[in-house]
Parts: structure tokens; C-alpha cells; sequence
């Protein structure tokens, strides 16, 4: 089939997130247009001025940006763990240990089941405006079930995570030095090429300092990029380690010291923070305010997990990054766009600027200001990957092929 060209126009506020288009970082142009052609953004200005295409949409002041770009998934997975999360809302804390209970259910499911899952996931993200999802396998902890579980993530992203080290499962408790053995000598040369990333979970309850430095190394010789989780429970060190072996980024980094925060802005590691993992087990929320003044790089995800972060809503989480992690509106967008991007080590994505794949969404409103000033309202209306229609929400008559 013939890719077809098309034409937005009379956008209310469009974010291009280059500065060389519009006003400030996220490169903000009012009652614009933009053409998708090829799959990529072919010209972006006013919607005066907006040339003819094969297919053209008249937004009616409605806001287009960038489709989100969602760094940290975990969708692999089988059951669910709400009375977990109901325990934890009655007092109860969180300390990691819940994972086990996710391993039991993703080992005892079929490949079928787990790929309807991540499917399932996946679609709901679409919907939710994230048009480029990563995601970790994690939740099988054995060869067999690590390598299932990387080409059911393979079979709906690019972006597969080998979280090879998330937790040791449980005919390893106790012995977590062995774990880490088998995972470098077995796991990671058995999965690597169905994965991009190797991560790993650098925690108290988890894996240490050495034990993350062992895997990261040994995924890095095996031609993956490493990526971190660190610092979610406390201080420890996960940001340093991550500074260090050159990871795309890590991710959490709740508890951070001066030291950390310094490392991270004089690196490329950008710092992933995921505020619906401190909503959903009533902890701390990183403080994204002091890492911004510091000239750190961040970016935002959902963390969709069955046990501390059941949620594909990224505008859910700009919400919650502006209320209660200090950012604005603006950084809050340009963290869940270009700075997932960024995570990911993709110029592709997470901008409309010329040239860049012709991912984004409408906004059932005027401004992006919306995202954080409306949480909890579904204002994606309508979504494009490549320049394609992908999904649209809306009731109305604005998104008619005009030819």
C-alpha cells in the first residue's frame, strides 16, 4: 500500500520539542500545522501557511505533541497482585519481596497467555499515548523463562530489556552469588541476542554493588547496553554504578546523595523517574526539582508492573511529576517525551521535528498545560505512529478525511 500524506492543521499549541521551531525547550508553536509524509514529519509552521496533502485534519485548536515515549516496562507478566497493593494502602511496607509472587505466576503460564498480556498492555499504552514502549523481561528468572519471556517482549517492541537480575528467585534464596553466577555464565549469553538492554535491580533485598557490576559487565561483552535500577529504597550504589559502566540511564533515583546528583550531571546516564511507583507504595517521591537545577537529564516513565506500578498512563504520570515532584508542566512533557527518548538512545522519537518519525497525539484540549492542570481525565483523543492512525478516542467529527 501507498503511504499517503497528511496535513494537521489548526493546532492550538503545538509541541515540536526543537527550539528551532518554536519557543522554549519544548518548542512551542500556536495555531500550527504539521505534514506527515513517508512516515516522518515533512513540515512543520502555520496552519496558514500549511500545504496540501493526500489527507488532511483539522484539529480545531486542539494540542498535538510528540507521542510519549515510555522508557520502563514491565509487561511480561501473569497474574496480579492487588491485595498486595490493598496491604500496602492498610500500612504495610514495601521492600521488593512481592516479585517472588509475579515469578510463581509468569513461570506457571503459556506463552500464549503472557503474549495476550503484553498485547493487551501494549494496546492499552497506545491508547494512553505511548507510541514507543520499552520492556523488560524479569519475571521468570530461569534460562527458559527469561528467553520466553525476551521474545514475547520482542514480538510487541524493539526495545527488549533482559532484567536478568531483578530478583533471585526462589531455589536460589540464600544464594544469590550463585544466582549471579548462572545468570552471567548461562542466562545472559543464552537470551542476549533477543534483548537491546541488560538491567539490573541494584537494591538492598536485591543485588549489590558487585553482584550489579558482574551482570552489567558481563551483558556489555555480550553487546547490550546497560541500564539501572537503582536508588529506589534508599541510597546505595546504583546511580554511581551506572555513571560508571556508561548506562543509558537509571531508573528511580529516589534516594539520591549530592555525590549522585553531581555524577549524573556530568554524565549522559539519564535519570528515569517513576512516580507511580511512589504512588502506588506511599513512598517518598524523588525530588526532580533539585536534579533539574543541577543540569541533570530526566526523564519520566509509568513503570507498568503488576505489583508497585499497575499503570500505562503517562499523563497520569506527568500529573503526579508536577503535584509532587516539583516540575512544571513543561519539564513533566519534555521528560515523558524527548527525555524518554533520550533513555533510550533514540533521536528518532520523541520530537516533531523534521525529519523524525511522525509519532504523536491530540489532546482533547488546547495546551499541554491539561496533562497536569486535568489528572485523571483521558485527554489522548487521538494518536499517529509514523504518520498512520493508530487510535483515536474521539466522539467528534474533527479527524473526517477532508480531501
Amino acid at each position: 500500500m501507498t503511504a499517503r500524506s497528511t496535513v494537521l492543521t489548526d493546532i492550538g499549541t503545538l509541541v515540536t520539542n526543537d527550539p528551532e521551531l518554536g519557543t522554549g525547550p519544548l518548542g512551542v508553536r500556536h495555531d500550527a500545522a504539521v505534514v506527515f509524509d513517508g512516515g516522518v514529519v515533512a513540515w512543520v509552521g502555520d496552519s496558514a501557511d500549511a500545504p496540501g496533502a493526500d489527507i488532511r485534519h483539522d484539529l480545531g485548536g486542539r494540542a498535538v505533541l510528540p507521542g510519549f515515549v515510555e522508557s520502563h516496562a514491565h509487561l511480561v507478566f501473569a497474574g496480579e497482585r492487588a491485595e498486595e497493593f490493598a496491604a500496602r494502602m492498610s500500612g504495610e511496607p514495601y521492600a521488593a519481596g512481592g516479585i517472588r509472587t509475579t515469578i510463581e505466576a509468569t513461570r506457571h503460564a503459556t506463552d500464549a497467555e503472557l503474549l495476550a498480556n503484553a498485547r493487551r498492555l501494549m494496546d492499552e499504552s497506545l491508547r494512553s499515548g505511548s507510541t514507543t514502549v520499552e520492556c523488560k523481561t524479569g519475571y521468570g528468572q530461569s534460562v527458559a523463562d527469561e528467553l520466553r519471556s525476551a521474545m514475547v517482549a520482542g514480538a510487541v517492541t524493539d526495545e527488549v530489556t533482559l532484567l536478568a537480575a531483578h530478583v533471585a528467585p526462589p531455589e536460589y534464596a540464600g544464594r544469590i552469588d550463585d544466582y549471579v553466577r548462572m545468570v552471567c555464565a548461562e542466562m545472559i549469553p543464552a537470551v542476549a541476542a533477543h534483548a537491546k538492554w541488560i538491567d539490573v535491580f541494584c537494591e538492598r533485598g536485591a543485588f549489590d554493588g558487585d553482584q550489579t557490576r558482574a551482570v552489567l559487565q558481563t551483558g556489555i561483552a555480550h553487546g547490550l547496553i546497560p541500564r539501572v535500577h537503582g536508588n529506589q529504597l534508599r541510597e546505595g550504589p546504583g546511580v554511581a554504578l551506572a555513571v560508571e559502566l556508561g548506562a543509558a540511564s537509571v531508573d528511580h533515583v529516589t534516594h539520591v546523595t549530592a555525590d549522585d546528583i553531581e555524577l549524573l550531571a556530568q554524565s549522559p546516564t539519564v535519570a528515569t523517574l517513576l512516580p507511580g511507583a511512589e504512588f502506588c507504595t506511599r513512598s517518598p517521591y524523588a525530588d526532580a526539582r533539585a536534579l533539574l537545577d543541577a543540569g541533570v537529564t530526566v526523564a519520566l516513565g509509568a513503570d507498568c508492573n503488576p505489583g508497585t506500578s499497575y499503570t500505562t498512563s503517562m499523563a497520569f504520570c506527568i500529573a503526579l511529576a508536577v503535584r509532587e515532584m516539583g516540575m512544571t508542566p513543561a519539564e513533566a512533557v519534555w521528560a515523558a517525551t524527548a527525555g524518554g527518548a533520550k533513555a533510550l538512545q533514540r533521536n528518532d522519537i520523541g520530537t516533531l521535528r523534521l525529519g523524525a518519525r511522525a509519532d504523536a497525539i491530540a489532546l482533547s484540549a488546547p495546551s499541554y498545560l491539561h496533562l497536569a492542570y486535568r489528572p485523571g481525565v483521558p485527554l489522548v483523543e487521538t494518536v499517529w505512529q509514523a504518520g498512520l492512525s493508530a487510535h483515536s478516542n474521539s466522539s467528534t467529527d474533527f479527524g473526517a478525511l477532508i480531501p
